[in-house]
């Protein structure tokens, strides 16, 4: 009986073992799954600003001017008509969208219309190689990955429960928010700089909150499609913590053209 014991014991443990092994690494496989798409979206707005960066300028002298450079037709139309506002305000309807539908989207719907939404988003950032000189982008760039890496980091590993944190960062993040888009008719540079402060304060908490949040919605359960699509909203949450953080560090840092 005691031999029975033993060996009952022995099995259950086996199984436990291997059940927490599977989870770890379905959990890893989910987790950058997430990663994947959010650098895929970065990797397409990076080429989608700059292709219309370049699209926008010339080197041959032209009627319209902004920043010391030339402008195209599409550069007029691009930065100086009132296309601008739908180039500046669709990411922003974009992101709205995608956090409504995306559960009763398929999964494929679901990562086109993330490219979609980084290919909008890289139009609307390609200006800022009109404000600022390329080697400061650059730099900044591999600050904000830095410091994303090692914030998403923290968010995986930490057995301390953000949520309450993650709840006072939305609050600030629908603050900041209003605030910009105020700033952008009234145009207050120390508006700008205690935006672009917080900023870089409240998308540094929240690109920890989020991490733990999407390790937490992992379920070994779950189907495929539901699988993908949560992947793509965790890829969407982290891609939008990286590009402010990246924007504000870039208000703060960068050196203006």
């Amino acid at each position: 009986m005691s031999d029975y014991n033993r060996n009952a014991w022995g099995q259950a443990a086996g199984q436990t073992t291997a059940a927490n092994a599977a989870v770890d690494q379905g959990l890893r496989s989910y987790m950058l799954t997430v990663y994947n798409y959010m650098a895929i979206g970065l990797a397409i707005t990076g080429a989608a600003a700059i292709g219309a960066f370049m699209l926008a300028v010339s080197s041959e002298p032209t009627g319209v001017v902004a920043r010391g450079m030339h402008l195209t037709q599409f550069g007029v139309m691009l930065y100086t008509s009132p296309l601008k506002w739908v180039v500046l305000l669709a990411p922003l309807g974009m992101v709205f969208f995608l956090s409504a539908r995306l559960h009763t989207m398929s999964a494929n719907a679901g990562r086109i219309a993330f490219f979609v939404f980084a290919g909008l988003m890289g139009l609307s950032l390609s200006s800022i190689f009109l404000v600022y000189t390329g080697a400061s982008i650059s730099r900044v760039f591999f600050i904000t990955a830095a410091a994303f890496g090692a914030l998403s980091l923290y968010g995986y590993t930490t057995k301390k429960d953000l949520t309450g944190m993650g709840s006072f960062l939305v609050m600030g993040l629908f603050g900041i928010i209003i605030a910009s888009l105020v700033n952008i008719f009234i145009g207050s540079t120390m508006v700008q700089f205690v935006v672009s402060v917080l900023g870089v304060l409240i998308f540094s908490g929240l690109t920890a909150y989020d991490t733990q949040r999407i390790k937490e919605m992992y379920y070994a359960l779950d189907d495929d499609g539901t699988m993908s699509r949560k992947a793509i909203l965790g890829a969407l949450s982290l891609y939008l913590d990286f590009i402010n953080l990246f924007t504000s560090l870039l208000s703060l840092f960068g050196n203006r053209n």
